[in-house]
């Protein structure tokens, strides 16, 4: 596993980001904001400020990758967004696979009981807990069994 520390994660949409962080000891993943991804330059600013002012040691962002696993055009979206990205934020940057996310965000609300109104309003900042969940997860070293 990393060294401890925060990470953020998001879920870049056209209109809206989603944004999830988890506890410095990357145990709990949690829902923590949305913001507007218009204008480029101030959604950036603002997810810098979050950066700073959570003392995030990392950042994922989700990478919609299609179905079969390829590059397709929003996936290119997202890269040239986190072009811009690289040039405001001063740590690392990882992508991840964020296939099914938004579908899995939606059944999660369901489940919660969240009316279709209230999904709505949540759902970029859940799709971005769960890309950090698996993203956490993908980075836990596996368990180890001693007979001894």
């Amino acid at each position: 596993m990393n060294e401890p520390g925060r990470v953020i994660a998001l879920d870049v949409g056209s209109k809206r980001i989603g944004v999830a962080m988890c506890d410095t000891l990357r145990i709990l993943p949690s829902p923590l904001t949305t913001i507007s991804a218009r204008p480029r330059p101030t959604a950036l600013a603002r997810i810098d400020a979050l950066i700073r002012q959570n003392e995030v040691v990392e950042l994922v962002v989700g990478l919609p990758l299609t179905l079969s696993g390829e590059i397709g055009p929003q996936a290119l979206e997202i890269k040239r967004f986190v072009a811009d990205l690289e040039q405001v934020v001063r740590v690392p940057i990882h992508l991840f696979d964020e296939r099914l996310t938004s579908a899995e965000a939606e059944r999660v609300m369901i489940d919660m009981g969240l009316k279709a109104e209230q999904r709505r309003a949540r759902i970029d900042e859940m799709a971005a807990t769960i890309i950090l969940r698996d993203y956490l997860n993908s980075r836990r070293a596996p368990p180890t069994w001693d007979d001894e």
